[in-house]
């Protein structure tokens, strides 16, 4: 890769590890539900009305909006806004990686091999690691609710994957449109119409610039970049560098939150990392696909 694409895939990185603090402050403006629904309706608007037509069927739009937009970013939020801390959600949401392989194995007829699995292994046992931490002084459901973020992310890569779009801006915008109205449903059903109202009529300055950043630094932006990364050099080369999020995730989260980062979660982060890593570049085997029979010639 060119040193100008290096630091485009580092600074894209840096972008989604900061998104998580930013994340952490728009949850004391906003309900988890609402502000991921703000998240992507305003990464939809203006800009579904400049990327052209979708690309891709419809089917695969919806299934990623709402696996991606609804599951993973709802539970992701929900996780947060019940404790989760903002650097341990960095870092526990790269587990994505073991659920797209494993899902890819099921579905794709991607078949592990040895070092995938190994991979998986190594990064499950961070997790648990990392369970251990937040046990010890953290909420678990809201653990909990991150990892099964995660495994709706493995989702929605597998279902991008079948999908294939050949530009991932137009793509991003489109499956933002999907979640907006299930979220806000969601939200007024489980957090309330009076506590939505009260949220947006106190809108300020910081709890907009939260909802910006989400919008459009993170989402649409961020995967614009990296999808202009993909289709210039390999999917080998690319993914190592989505090891920094939570490098990033976890700094920003001890500078500028002040969260403490100890032993065990470094213990954690080392495993993820080697997992991951082993998971993302290991290539799955073909399937096995059986010899077609020679067609016997027919008696005359």
């Amino acid at each position: 890769m060119r040193p100008l694409h290096i630091a485009l895939a580092v600074l894209v990185a840096a972008g989604w590890g900061v998104n998580f603090v930013v994340i952490e402050l728009g949850l004391a403006h906003f309900p988890p539900l609402l502000f991921s629904a703000l998240r992507f309706l305003v990464a939809a608007l203006p800009a579904v009305f400049l990327v052209g037509r979708p690309t891709v069927a419809w089917k695969w739009i919806v299934g990623v909006g709402l696996s991606l937009g609804v599951a993973k970013f709802g539970l992701l939020f929900v996780g947060m806004d019940q404790g989760m801390p903002a650097g341990l959600s960095s870092l526990v949401l790269q587990v994505q990686a073991v659920f797209t392989a494993l899902f890819a194995a099921l579905f794709l007829s991607e078949r592990p091999g040895g070092r995938r699995v190994l991979g998986m292994g190594i990064a499950l046992a961070g997790i648990g690691v990392a369970a251990v931490d937040e046990g010890a002084g953290g909420p678990v459901p809201a653990f909990v609710l991150v990892v099964l973020a995660a495994a709706c992310w493995g989702v929605s890569n597998v279902l991008t994957r079948k999908a294939a779009p050949r530009d991932s801006l137009n793509f991003m915008v489109w499956v933002s449109t999907v979640p907006v109205l299930p979220l806000l449903g969601l939200s007024l059903l489980f957090e309330g119409w009076d506590r939505d109202v009260e949220a947006l009529a106190a809108l300020d300055p910081t709890g907009a610039g939260t909802v910006v950043y989400v919008a459009w630094i993170s989402t649409v932006l961020g995967f614009a970049a990296w999808g202009f990364l993909l289709r210039h050099h390999p999917a080998s080369s690319v993914a190592p560098f989505t090891l920094l999020v939570p490098v990033f995730g976890m700094s920003s989260a001890a500078l500028l939150l002040g969260e403490e980062v100890g032993p065990l979660r470094w213990c954690a982060a080392a495993l993820l990392a080697g997992g991951v890593a082993l998971t993302s570049l290991a290539r799955p085997r073909p399937a096995v696909v059986p010899p077609v029979p020679e067609a016997r010639e027919a008696a005359v």
